[in-house]
């Protein structure tokens, strides 16, 4: 461990340094005060962030009330007043989709970075106009609690990493938004709760989806009986991963499992929040193909039912082996509905199939149209707003902890071939905070 922070190090270094593990934050200690005096002297002073949105600017309607609104000009705060975060990672999700989606936020900005590759941080931080003493690495990320511009962090590493660097950030005064899955098990999930309720800092889970549009439309739609009783919900979500073999998600220690923690926790966390319920029983079934390379250390293919109090099955899928899908459908007793594609970052399609009012011969198959929205906006915003206005996220890290603990028991069912059960919950949403506020 001790040449591990020895200069820059980029990720993949970092995680090959590492052992495919932990790293251990004693490494820190070894830094020298010169260079903790040199951050500190080129941090400027702090300036108040936050406050209401700006009132939305007016137009006279144009069009009958007939046809479907835009729902006006959007508003935002001035970039002084936006909460920063800092990015942690520079993978792919970061630079293809979050860094890009802080052009469409409202309430936040990027203001610092880090990453073991100190030559694309930089480029980074030129593109997104962040300033270069902004850049960290693995190295220096305590010193993180040095900069007054950095509200939140946002943390954007293989699974493994999430634990350590959630209690680090928390420990340095930073507010955490965590990528999905929260961690790779359930202690480690606990321990980021406590320590960001230690600290006195929020700590919310990165389920975009909840703060989609569609998505919040069909959890209404379910929740008011629109399609009738709810009897069946179908969900499947996979991709044929390939390419580099030596990839992080293919590896246990770093990802924690295969298909299931990294795009199968889409359909059980949807079957979770469109019901708000919480399952009372659940089996599964695991098979990988022999002798395929790609699955020496994680799973192939998961299919898992979930019952729920309700009497509302759940039956989903997800797989690193089939060709990309996306998809739930809920079946009521009056009509159904399906998202179809669900889960990707944008395209989201939403179907009605219902018995026609004037035709009883004929089934009415209906498009609904909505706005699109970036998913990565919203997500970052509701954060921000829960910061500005001191409220629970919607998505915290008991929402990633339910999950993990329900992967846990997956992956049981699937090895014991047993159905597991589990004590009824009462409430609706236990897990949640309130519902997120829609930004003008």
């Amino acid at each position: 461990m001790s040449n591990l922070f020895q200069g820059d190090v980029s990720r993949r270094q970092f995680l090959a340094s590492a052992g495919l593990g932990m790293v251990s934050a004693t490494a820190i200690a070894n830094l020298s005060d010169t260079a903790t005096a040199q951050q500190s002297e080129a941090l400027p002073q702090s300036i108040p962030r936050g406050g209401e949105l700006p009132p939305q600017i007016q137009f006279p309607p144009i069009q009958a009330p007939t046809e479907q609104e835009t729902g006006g000009p959007p508003t935002a705060l001035p970039r002084e007043r936006r909460l920063g975060f800092a990015i942690v990672g520079l993978g792919r999700l970061s630079l293809e989709e979050i860094m890009p989606a802080f052009g469409e936020c409202k309430l936040a900005k990027p203001v610092a970075l880090v990453s073991g590759d100190r030559a694309k941080a930089e480029q980074v931080a030129q593109q997104y106009s962040i300033k270069p003493q902004n850049i960290y690495n693995y190295q220096n990320y305590d010193l993180l609690r040095n900069n007054p511009e950095v509200d939140v962090i946002y943390i954007v590493l293989p699974n493994s990493m999430h634990a350590e660097y959630t209690v680090r950030g928390a420990r340095a005064g930073k507010h955490i938004l965590c990528e999905k899955p929260m961690a790779n098990t359930v202690e480690e999930c606990q321990q980021m709760i406590d320590a960001c309720k230690q600290a006195n800092r929020k700590l919310m889970i990165a389920y975009r989806c909840q703060y989609e549009p569609h998505h919040r439309a069909a959890i209404q739609m379910v929740r008011s009986k629109e399609f009738g009783t709810i009897k069946l919900i179908q969900a499947d979500n996979g991709q044929n991963q390939g390419g580099d073999l030596n990839q992080w998600r293919l590896k246990k220690s770093l990802a924690g499992g295969g298909s299931l923690p990294d795009v199968g926790i889409y359909c059980l966390n949807a079957t979770r929040y469109l019901t708000g319920e919480e399952p009372i029983a659940i089996s599964a079934n695991l098979f990988s193909t022999p002798n395929d390379p790609r699955f020496r250390e994680v799973e192939e293919n998961v299919t898992f039912q979930l019952q729920y109090p309700s009497g509302v099955l759940a039956i989903c899928s997800t797989s690193y082996g089939y060709h990309r899908a996306s998809r739930f459908r809920v079946f009521g007793s009056d009509a159904w509905g399906q998202l179809d594609p669900a889960f990707t970052y944008n395209g989201l399609q939403m179907t009605i199939g219902r018995k026609s009012s004037s035709n009883s011969m004929a089934e009415n198959i209906t498009q609904v149209r909505m706005p699109e929205k970036n998913q990565f906006a919203l997500e970052m915003d509701h954060m921000a707003d829960c910061v500005i206005h001191d409220r629970i996220p919607h998505t915290p890290g008991e929402e990633g902890l339910q999950d993990q603990k329900l992967m846990a028991l997956i992956y049981k069912a699937a090895q014991t071939h047993q159905t597991i059960t589990l004590p009824p919950v009462s409430r609706l949403d236990i897990t949640r905070g309130p519902t997120p506020r829609t930004l003008k």
